[in-house]
């Protein structure tokens, strides 16, 4: 965490716009890497949305948090609101459903080899939680604590996640893999092809502000 932003969050909240848009600077790659892969069309709304509601609440980053993982945990809450009001649904469950099962369109990502493709479709048919678990730890080095805050749960409890996300995906990969050696390819070096996905995306325009 960059030490300053506990005091950039208070200051902004306080009325310096400057300090909103040093964070806003700094983060505005990393939500919007969120959205993409979720929703379509809507990506700088929702975007807009997150930083407002992280300059309007009153929570405080303390506990060793980052303001990059809380803001992720605001994201989440915009998300879930996003799905509900598309789908007219009363609740959302993040921890079964998929974007996949959502009938939602993300922004196409371009994957350039088959092992980034089939992780790509895996990604996108597991639960959202995990989903998030995986992308947030493997494509931004997200630390347990900052995810148990962006999944509301205890830290040991976010590592157990982690691991039952990670088994549903090897779990998904070998049921849409298209031969053992694709599969073996993928989960062999799952971290590489994790981040050279997050790496593609970030040649975004959008996602390069």
């Amino acid at each position: 965490m960059v030490d300053d932003e506990v005091d950039l969050l208070d200051a902004w909240r306080g009325g310096d716009l400057s300090a909103g848009n040093t964070l806003f600077e700094r983060h505005y790659r990393a939500i919007y890497r969120f959205f993409h892969g979720r929703v379509s069309g809507e990506l700088d709304d929702l975007v807009q949305t997150t930083f407002a509601r992280c300059a309007a609440s009153k929570d405080r980053l303390d506990g060793g948090g980052t303001f990059r993982g809380y803001a992720y945990a605001v994201a989440r809450n915009v998300l879930r609101e996003h799905y509900r009001a598309q789908r007219g649904a009363r609740e959302i469950d993040f921890g079964s459903q998929s974007v996949t099962d959502l009938g939602a369109t993300p922004t196409a990502l371009i994957a350039q080899r088959q092992e980034q493709r089939l992780l790509l479709e895996a990604l996108r048919t597991i639960p959202l939680d995990h989903q998030i678990a995986l992308e947030l730890s493997y494509w931004e080095g997200l630390s347990s604590r900052d995810l148990a805050r962006v999944l509301d749960v205890p830290v040991g409890t976010a590592k157990t996640r982690l691991r039952a996300a990670r088994k549903a995906l090897e779990a998904r990969l070998t049921e849409i893999a298209a031969s053992p050696e694709q599969l073996a390819s993928t989960l062999g070096d799952l971290e590489r092809w994790s981040a050279a996905l997050r790496d593609h995306l970030a040649d975004d325009p959008h996602a390069g502000r």
